[in-house]
Parts: structure tokens; C-alpha cells; sequence
């Protein structure tokens, strides 16, 4: 499928609509694990600063992931006491798992993350998420390596933090600076389409979902952050870096075999409503043109190199004929990935089938201008030959880019993009529901758009209710567990098999 035309699942990016509102408009989730001393000071010192600095609505979740202390017990007294504050407590450990559940099943527009110790300066949370409340980007992370971030911290943890996003940049080709600060957030539309196709539910959870993010086009923000850290840390360093590097080699695999169908991430072009209605111009035709002329570039020094060989023990021409059949092959495997977009196994072998015809009629031109050659001159040089074949190969270049565009590669646009899911709660029950985008018309005029406007922040001091509750005769419910361990059947969306390990006993690591 064809990533640059698909419509995907997200709509163009919009600012938040400014209103009142009973929904948050922000909600930092804090996932503890075994947090009894620390998570207190955090809630308070970060609710006072979100009081005193955020202008909308908003709520802190104390994500408790299996703690065996009496963390449950320190969030439920927060929840009582602080109207803003909700706990939520899982069964099993795992950051991811916490994150992914906990953001399934908010209501927020936007939704944010950051570590119980609060390394991170609280001055950046507001500059982290204006972009997302604007539209202007669907991520935005904390960068501790930006040129004007002032950080302290170990040697130790300076080197291994620099050598895994020099890893990412190079196996992945990651742009992003900083993959493991824990200071993210993301918009609530762009969570429900991404989070289902993130595998990982410990520490690698992050960087799977940026590097997901930005290979889908996905817009990225960085906010430069000041940054102490926590001497008192468990993070087990060994364990968590040999897993990360497992993380790296299986989102590296399944983005080499185009298994992850990204272009459900796909937006529009800009936000202006005539952006949309442009006719009679070719979706991604600079870009396209520019991956078509690398391709071709690299598939002519190809093919010189195998005429080469060919030539030095057989005739010109059939030497031209398995050079070009060789490369052709190459070739429109390079363009149906690279210039056109095309991912996955289907149709592989129709587009080579395609290809092959294209490349016949580039033997017929290439044949031709050789025979023409040989009819001129009984004996002609080496580099006469290669100057022809040049020649000839030009010519026949623009006439195989018209037929990949229009015949074996067309441009995909009577695709009806599938509904959105949309994670609801219901309070009387640790249940989760799914509903399409056809059934919100029922819903509240509020909920009837992804973008609801931003509410200012209430006065009153009871505490909201922090979960949609759709009608449950338009809502498949499944369990709190399931909404990490992807378990649930979606009508909506087929997606990829994954193999997520939930139930891993070797997964020793705190999930904090």
C-alpha cells in the first residue's frame, strides 16, 4: 500500500478548540513500581506546579504496576485527598504495559508521562505539550542531549546513553536526540492508532514508539530539559540495555520486511481545507521522483558493473540481456519499497511480473541501439558501447518511471480509510470498551470529535469522572489486562500478528 496517498486513520492536524469542558485536557500518567517513599513529594510537588502554571484542566494517574510495598495503598490516599489525582493499579510489571493501558483508556486529549523521581525540570511540562494542544506536532519528548539542556549526571550513565541513540541513529536511522528520557507526550488520536502496533511492554516501550512514529511521518517535537539524576536509582542498567538491543534487532527486522502497516498513520497534507481538495496533481511526485532518479542512479552502476563481467566472457548482447535482467529485478524491488512505498509481501510477485515487462521494453531499446551500433561499426570500443547503453538507458528511464506510477504501481486513492478506535472505561468496572467513529454520532455533541475543545481548569473540588462511559449496547467490552496484552478482537482494524511477552517471568526489571 502506498504510504503518501493512503488517507490512514488520522485526520489533518488541528488545534484543540478552546471551551469548557469536563474532560482534561492534559493526563500525566507516573508509573511506579514498588514507589512507597518517593511517590507522595512527586504527586504533590507535580499538582501544586500544574495548578500554579497549566491554564486547562487536567489530571495525574499514579500508574501502580504489581508493587509488593504499600505504593497501592499511598495512591488511593492521594486519590481521596486530591481531586485531580486517579490511581490505577495493574497485576503484572512493566512500564509499557502500564503506559499503553493506562493511555487506552483516557479520555484526555493529550497525554503525558514522566518519572516518579522527577529528574526533569517541571519548567519544561507546559512547552511540552503546547505543539501537541496547537497541532503543530503529534509527539513531543524531553531531550536531555540538546546543545542547551543542562544535565547532571555520571559518567557512566553519560556514555551509556550517548552510545544507544548513537545505536538507534545507525540501525535505525533514528533523527530523534534522546530515546530514554522518560519526560513524553502524545495526542490522545495519534495513541489510538500507534499504541496497538507497539510490541514491547518494558523499557524498549519508548523507543519503539518513536522510532514507529517517525518512520510513519509522524511530526516529532523536542523541548531542550534540565535534567538531575537520581543517584537512588534501580534501574538495572545490564538487563535493560540487552534488552534494548533486542528491541532494536526486531523493530530493525520488521522494518526491513515491511510487516508494520505504518500507513495507518498517514495525515493529510497541512491543515487548510485546500490542501484537500487539490485536483489533477500527483500526490508525492517530488518525492518520488527524487527516490526514482537515487534508485535509477544506483541500478545504472549496477548494471555497468554486471555488463562488465558479462562482456568479458560472452557477446554484447547477451551480456546486455543478463545485466539488465539481474538489475531490473533489484530495480523494482528498490523502487516498489523506497520511491513508491509499497511494503509487505502482497503482490510481490505481480509487481515483478510488471517489472519485467518494463523490463523488455528496456532490452528492446538498449538491443536496438546496440544492433545499431554493430551495424555502424564492425568492431566498436568498449566505451563506445558504454556511452550507447548510457544513452539508451536515459531514454528508457523515463518511460519506466511513467509505467511504475501509472501501471505497476498506481496511485491507490478509492481507499476508504478504516474507523478509528476509541478506548472507553467504565467506572463501575475495570473494563475497557471499543467503539467505530459510525457510532459517535450517539454520543455527547463533546465526544463526537477526536479534537474536543480544551476545558478550562474547574474549580469545583470534586473529582471527574476520568473515563468516557459509552452505552454499553455500542461498546465491546474486554479487561483491564487485555488493553496491555492487545487480547481484544477490533473489527475495525486487522492488524499484524505481534508477539507480545506479556507473561515473561524473567522480567525482573522495576518498572518505574
Amino acid at each position: 500500500m502506498r504510504t503518501d496517498s493512503s488517507p490512514g486513520n488520522l485526520p489533518a492536524r488541528e488545534h484543540l478548540p478552546a471551551g469548557s469542558a469536563g474532560t482534561p485536557v492534559l493526563d500525566v500518567v507516573i508509573p511506579v513500581y514498588n514507589e512507597e517513599k518517593d511517590l507522595q513529594p512527586c504527586v504533590v510537588r507535580l499538582h501544586e506546579h500544574l495548578k500554579r502554571t497549566f491554564p486547562y484542566a487536567f489530571r495525574i494517574t499514579v500508574a501502580d504496576n504489581a508493587s509488593t510495598d504499600t505504593t497501592p495503598q499511598v495512591a488511593a490516599r492521594l486519590e481521596s485527598e486530591i481531586p485531580e489525582v486517579r490511581s490505577f493499579r495493574l497485576e503484572q510489571k512493566g512500564r509499557g504495559r502500564a503506559l499503553r493501558t493506562v493511555w487506552s483508556a483516557s479520555d484526555a486529549p493529550i497525554l503525558a508521562y514522566m518519572d516518579v523521581d522527577l529528574s526533569t525540570d517541571l519548567n519544561a511540562l507546559l512547552p511540552l505539550v503546547a505543539p501537541l494542544i496547537s497541532g503543530h506536532s503529534d509527539l513531543a519528548i524531553g531531550s536531555r542531549l540538546a546543545r542547551s539542556s543542562r544535565v547532571v549526571r555520571g559518567a557512566k550513565r553519560e556514555f551509556i546513553s550517548r552510545t544507544y541513540n548513537l545505536i538507534l541513529r545507525g540501525s535505525l536511522q533514528a533523527r530523534f536526540s534522546d530515546a530514554q528520557c522518560g519526560f513524553k507526550a502524545i495526542r490522545r488520536d495519534v495513541a489510538q492508532v500507534l499504541l496497538p502496533l507497539i510490541e514491547d511492554t518494558g523499557w524498549f516501550f519508548d523507543t519503539e514508539m518513536l522510532v514507529l512514529a517517525e518512520r510513519a511521518g509522524l511530526r516529532i517535537h523536542e523541548v531542550p530539559v534540565d535534567w538531575v539524576d537520581d543517584p537512588n536509582s534501580t534501574v538495572h542498567i545490564v538487563k535493560t540495555a540487552t534488552d534494548d538491543l533486542k528491541g532494536v534487532w526486531r523493530v530493525g527486522r520488521a522494518l526491513a520486511t515491511g510487516s508494520l502497516p505504518l500507513d495507518r498513520l498517514a495525515r493529510p497534507f497541512g491543515d487548510d481545507p485546500r490542501d484537500r481538495d487539490l485536483t489533477d496533481v500527483p500526490k508525492g511526485l517530488a518525492r518520488q521522483l527524487v527516490g526514482f532518479c537515487v534508485v535509477g542512479a544506483l541500478s545504472t552502476l549496477f548494471y555497468l558493473l554486471l555488463y562488465s563481467g558479462f562482456r568479458s566472457f560472452s557477446g554484447s548482447q547477451i551480456a546486455n540481456a543478463l545485466a539488465l535482467l539481474v538489475s531490473a529485478v533489484a530495480n523494482t524491488a528498490a523502487n516498489r519499497r523506497l520511491t513508491f512505498g509499497v511494503r509487505g509481501r502482497g503482490s510481490a510477485v505481480r509487481h515483478q511480473a510488471q517489472g519485467l515487462v518494463v523490463f523488455g521494453i528496456g532490452l528492446a531499446l538498449t538491443s536496438g541501439s546496440l544492433a545499431a551500433l554493430n551495424a555502424a561499426t564492425s568492431s566498436p570500443a568498449h566505451s563506445t558501447e558504454l556511452a550507447v547503453l548510457i544513452a539508451a538507458n536515459l531514454a528508457a528511464t523515463v518511460l519506466r518511471f511513467l509505467l511504475f506510477r501509472a501501471w505497476v504501481f498506481p496511485d491507490r486513492r478509492d481507499e476508504t480509510a478504516a474507523s478509528t478506535v476509541v478506548a472507553s472505561h467504565n467506572p463501575a468496572s475495570p473494563t475497557y470498551g471499543t467503539t467505530t467513529a459510525a457510532h459517535q454520532q450517539h454520543q455527547h455533541p463533546h465526544q463526537q470529535h477526536p479534537h474536543t475543545p480544551l476545558p478550562q481548569r474547574p474549580n469545583a473540588t470534586a473529582p471527574q469522572s476520568p473515563y468516557i462511559n459509552y452505552d454499553h449496547n455500542q461498546t465491546n467490552e474486554f479487561r483491564a489486562g487485555e488493553a496491555a496484552d492487545r487480547t481484544w478482537g477490533d473489527a475495525t482494524m486487522q492488524l499484524q500478528a505481534v508477539r507480545p511477552h506479556d507473561h515473561d517471568p524473567r522480567d525482573t526489571r522495576d518498572a518505574r
